[in-house]
């Protein structure tokens, strides 16, 4: 196994045991190769839940450019949800989870279809 395939077991299981959900993994796959190199490096992997500008960047270059959502402020409530999901203490919410869960969210599996 590659690179790419430890870290998508890694996220796999965090969606198990963090977030109580069986993740799609063909879903999964597609998500974490859809964050290009950012997976593979250790600032731009984690979603910093705390930092305002952090979640901004989530909502303008996933939730809008990439899932083709509008404006609004169900975009920031959904990212809220996630990161309540994935646990707020949680020291390292990984990205393409975040992403994951936030496709699942709004229903939008087939842009990575």
């Amino acid at each position: 196994m590659g690179k790419r395939d430890d870290l998508i077991a890694r996220y796999a299981e965090d969606l198990k045991t963090k977030c109580g959900m069986t993740p799609d993994m063909n879903l999964l796959t597609k998500v974490t190769i859809g964050c290009g190199p950012s997976i593979y490096n250790a600032d731009s992997s984690v979603v910093a839940g705390s930092q305002p500008a952090e979640l901004e960047t989530v909502k303008n270059n996933f939730l809008i450019k990439k899932l083709g959502l509008e404006e609004g402020p169900q975009l920031m409530e959904a990212i809220n949800s996630v990161l309540e999901t994935y646990g707020r203490s949680e020291r390292n919410k990984y990205r393409a989870v975040v992403y994951y869960m936030l496709t699942k969210h709004f229903g939008k599996e087939s842009v990575f279809g």
